[in-house]
């Protein structure tokens, strides 16, 4: 198979057509970008070929070289064989517009808090200037605290994550985005190495998924980080320390505002005097949770 591949598929349209025909004969799960073989299949034969990403049209009747055929031919038996999200394969993930390098030190990014903060995370934050200081807590690749940094531009932006790996490609992203001077990459157990610093506004898109949903996980996902993804038995291990000690790090007015995926009937009956606010986006409803700081536990002694 792979000797008459590389010698009978001449254009991108015809690996096209291949690799759309192998995913599917293959049934692999997407979650990582995309949802579709096409998509999909079009995203890993572009970005391998150095391509622009969203103009597939004028390249389709384009002539691959051997060197060429043989690198594309490489990814896609790894995309199938060994179930390797193409983010991984050419190590990049897009949230909106923003591009960001990313391997398997880190979990490709996926967060409805893109939505909200493309938006300046109005109506809640009336005045994106007006922010400070803000917090991006698991940070993982940093995403998310580069997204701030664009949202809100006078903020100073802490990246918080235990992981000495996911930092240094945190770093790589920042240094990428020119943004060394306002956004640090900080190695901490979520407060520990910032135990007075006050935040307007903390996110965090923590570790979630429950002991039955880890056991359940499609191959794709095994590849991630376990330690950005499994969060004990009911997915809530990290949001309860969170909700516990957030009100000693928001100044007066802040906010914290947590991605916890489908666990939404979990987290309102473990927590079912907390007052809390859903954010619904345009493609999801139901997926984050905001609270006010007033509304949290006053310190990480007080019940939730």
């Amino acid at each position: 198979m792979i000797n008459s591949a590389t010698e009978e598929l001449a254009t991108v349209r015809d690996w096209l057509r291949w690799a759309v025909s192998r995913f599917n004969e293959a049934k692999l799960f997407y979650g990582h970008g995309t949802d579709n073989a096409l998509d999909e299949a079009a995203w890993l034969i572009l970005a391998t070929l150095h391509l622009p990403r969203e103009t597939l049209d004028p390249w389709l009747d384009a002539h691959l070289t051997k060197s060429e055929r043989i690198s594309l031919l490489d990814k896609l038996q790894q995309r199938v064989v060994h179930r390797m999200p193409t983010a991984y394969l050419v190590q990049e993930a897009w949230l909106g517009s923003f591009c960001f390098y990313v391997d398997q030190r880190v979990i490709v990014p996926r967060s409805y808090f893109a939505e909200l903060l493309e938006n300046g995370f109005t109506p809640w934050i009336e005045d994106p200037q007006q922010v400070g200081a803000a917090l991006d807590l698991c940070a993982g690749s940093g995403c998310l605290a580069i997204l701030m940094a664009h949202a809100f531009p006078n903020a100073r932006v802490d990246a918080i994550d235990i992981s000495p790996d996911a930092l240094v490609v945190a770093q790589r992203n920042i240094d990428d985005y020119g943004l060394d001077n306002r956004v640090r990459a900080v190695e901490s157990n979520l407060f520990a190495a910032v135990p007075d610093k006050l935040y307007d506004l903390i996110i965090s898109n923590p570790p979630y998924v429950t002991a039955e949903a880890m056991d359940a996980l499609p191959p794709e996902y095994r590849h991630e980080p376990v330690l950005a993804l499994a969060a004990g038995e009911d997915g809530l291990d990290l949001v309860r320390r969170i909700l516990a000690e957030a009100r000693g790090h928001l100044n007066p007015g802040g906010m914290l505002a947590i991605e916890v995926g489908h666990n939404k009937d979990i987290v309102e009956a473990a927590f079912p005097n907390l007052q809390m606010v859903w954010l619904d986006t345009e493609h999801a409803e139901g997926k984050i949770f905001l609270v006010m700081r007033d509304d949290l536990p006053g310190n990480s002694k007080d019940a939730i």
